[in-house]
């Protein structure tokens, strides 16, 4: 077991006094049998009243509703995890979806058919040609060295790039530009999987490992496909591996602009800036 101490502070400083919406906070990691959270809190100035819930992906969700106006916003959470997931490669799929292809169980199907829905066809002509590079069709190949081969390929031909501005890029995008961030990667990887008939998520959380010399962690983006007797797996195609006890997930969603940190509006006519200030570290 690794524990790990996750603080996040998030400062949006306004041009003049505005009156704040309600806020959508994604903060707290998602709790199951590999991450158990030992302490959280939550302080947010001005003072907010918060009401938690659990969406339809399961993740925990905290709406902040604010009385008074304000000219700046700061929401700083902290977290204290224990990581269980020390061996990402102890599981076992079914039988029947050892090899690739294989098709889901109908029982399965309804619930997973969302999250392999098919690129457009302009899309999925460029992944089928994308993938061609690491994998030919008929090729006897293992289902988990597939989706390997997708990560290790994206790591080692495209180039990581820290990119401040929000959304992500398009899978076509990605390969067009040949440079990405962690959240463009993700979507790539997870469209590649689709693109295979494999059921794949967005996932948004942090990474403990340092991506650049002046890091100290980071928020961080990967995704996870269903493997049917092993459940969702994550991948991170930006470093080229299975997620591990390093990687924290915080939320997960069919479509990646779904589930940013911290989400709501404001009134009035003011200029807004955010300042974001992320550590993780082992403790």
């Amino acid at each position: 077991m690794q524990r790990y101490k996750i603080v996040h502070h998030t400062y949006y400083n306004f041009s003049d006094e505005v009156s704040l919406g309600e806020h959508t906070l994604l903060l707290r990691p998602r709790e199951d049998h590999e991450l158990r959270i030992q302490a959280f809190s939550l302080d947010i100035s001005p003072a907010a009243t918060l009401l938690w819930h659990r969406d339809v992906e399961d993740n925990s969700v905290a709406l902040a509703s604010f009385s008074q106006p304000c000219r700046q916003l700061v929401v700083k959470s902290e977290v204290i995890i224990q990581q269980y997931n020390e061996a990402p490669l102890d599981f076992l799929v079914s039988d029947y979806a050892l090899s690739y292809p294989f098709s889901y169980q109908p029982n399965d199907e309804p619930m997973l058919a969302p999250y392999h829905t098919l690129p457009d066809v302009h899309t999925s002509a460029l992944l089928r040609a994308w993938i061609g590079n690491f994998w030919q069709a008929g090729e006897n190949i293992q289902t988990y060295s597939l989706l390997q081969r997708i990560a290790e390929h994206i790591y080692q031909t495209l180039s990581y790039r820290v990119r401040e501005e929000p959304g992500v890029q398009s899978a076509r995008q990605t390969l067009e530009y040949g440079t990405g961030s962690c959240r463009d990667f993700a979507v790539l990887f997870m469209e590649a999987a689709r693109y295979l008939g494999l059921a794949a998520r967005f996932v948004s959380g942090y990474l403990h490992a340092i991506l650049s010399a002046d890091s100290n962690g980071a928020t961080h983006a990967w995704a996870e496909v269903y493997l049917p007797g092993a459940g969702w797996k994550g991948f991170d195609p930006t470093i080229g591996k299975i997620a591990g006890t390093d990687h924290i997930a915080v939320a997960v969603a069919r479509l990646p602009h779904a589930i940013p940190p911290i989400a709501g509006s404001y009134r009035g006519s003011a200029t807004a800036t955010l300042d974001v200030g992320v550590w993780v570290t082992k403790v």
